[in-house]
């Protein structure tokens, strides 16, 4: 049967509840000894060269959602892009919200208490492909690396869960400070955009250290450019552009967000030893097939013919390790999602895979080209997502969001 046969196979099991059997569970190596204890969260303020949320690690729950901007001109535009600024200054730098007088409605929504913590969210705003159309004249600014997001030969995508004119990801360590900023956001920019979907998120604690792990039990996001090497981020996640016209792109990041869902139900009956070896780890360390820990470095160079960590892996095609391959490699966020059930009593839980690079096509694309058809690709279905480009961050008290509008 082929690859494309089977996933068929599995999809139409799905829906009319037909599950076929799997092979037994093989036993496991014995387990490594743990890694270090994962590193406190970082924390830092609103302004810098930068947005926050990229660089950093995630946090332990997020909202990412797209809008359409309904906008009508572009100096309306221009002031949905300030108040955009305005909030995100107010919301990440915490405190009381000011009195609106007797006759007002509350200025605050007031579900974190008369005053919020500050320092516990972070705002990452993002511009899709469709912004730089015909309405607000700003075809010449656009970033040249943003398209919108193509369907890959595995994608089942869904027409309402895709693109979209901006991006928003919200992230906070309560559920309460992530719906609080959403709440906030939509009534100051009531009129200029309209949420088009949504998605609630989680990242797991270490278990029991290190990465977090996904929703099939295995560990992601390990092998990851230095966050702390401005020269290593320089060259995979940063923009430099030098074009005029495009200048105002330096110091943002090209985002690519990829809702998928898992077919846990069908995953849960497959054996241990075939699930590590379709992603090429140990589920309980994370380590690679040849390795003892999840930082080891996989050394492909010994095992040619896949012997140990198979050719068809999710790491070993998704990173080869090679120097013409290396300029590829992306900087990967997730987090998990749970919405409950389908129609017919499934489990709809997923990853809300998130990654960061200067060009889509010459990083994203190619992996995911290397990845087509890989044997992962049964047990998980992409439904929706889109490309954005995360601006570059808000200099200080007196820059904004709006800057790219207004150059």
């Amino acid at each position: 049967m082929s690859g494309h046969d089977r996933r068929a196979f599995l999809r139409g099991a799905l829906v009319t509840g037909i599950a076929g059997t799997v092979a037994a569970a093989t036993p496991s190596a014995a387990p490594a000894p743990p890694s270090p204890p994962a590193a406190p969260p970082v924390r830092r303020g609103f302004h810098g060269a930068h947005q926050a949320g990229i660089a950093e690690p995630p946090r332990r729950r997020t909202i990412v959602a797209a809008f359409d901007v309904v906008a009508e001109s572009r100096a309306e535009l221009a002031d949905l892009f300030h108040s955009l600024t305005d909030r995100a200054r107010a919301l990440t730098a915490g405190g009381a919200p000011p009195d609106p007088g007797i006759t007002a409605p509350p200025a605050d929504s007031g579900i974190l208490g008369p005053s919020a913590p500050s320092g516990d969210l972070t705002v990452t705003l993002g511009v899709g492909a469709s912004l730089f159309d015909d309405r607000y004249g700003l075809a010449p600014r656009r970033p040249p690396a943003l398209t919108a997001m193509p369907a890959f030969p595995d994608d089942d995508l869904d027409p309402a869960w895709c693109h979209g004119d901006l991006s928003l990801q919200l992230s906070a360590d309560d559920d309460d400070t992530v719906l609080h900023a959403l709440r906030d956001i939509a009534r100051h920019t009531r009129g200029g955009m309209q949420v088009r979907w949504r998605m609630n998120g989680f990242t797991s604690p270490p278990r029991p250290s290190g990465t977090q792990r996904n929703l099939m039990g295995f560990k992601d996001g390990i092998a990851n450019p230095d966050t702390g090497d401005p020269a290593e981020m320089d060259r995979l996640v940063w923009v430099r552009d030098q074009e005029p016209a495009t200048a105002w792109t330096t110091g943002g990041s090209h985002l690519v967000v990829r809702l998928i869902r898992m077919r846990v139900e069908f995953w849960d009956r497959v054996s241990l030893s075939e699930q590590e070896q379709m992603f090429g780890r140990a589920k309980d360390t994370g380590a690679p097939l040849d390795g003892a820990r999840e930082q080891d470095v996989p050394r492909y160079e010994l095992d040619p013919e896949g012997k140990v960590i198979p050719l068809t892996s999710h790491i070993r095609r998704a990173n080869p390790r090679t120097p013409e391959t290396d300029g590829s490699r992306i900087l990967r966020r997730g987090h998990n999602y749970d919405r409950g059930m389908d129609a017919v009593g499934d489990l709809d839980v997923g990853l809300i895979f998130t990654c960061y690079q200067r060009d889509p096509r010459a990083q994203f694309e190619i992996v995911q080209r290397r990845l087509e058809d890989e044997p992962l690709v049964d047990y998980i279905s992409p439904f929706g997502g889109g490309y954005f480009f995360a601006l570059p961050g808000v200099r200080d008290a007196t820059d904004s969001y709006a800057r790219f509008i207004q150059v």
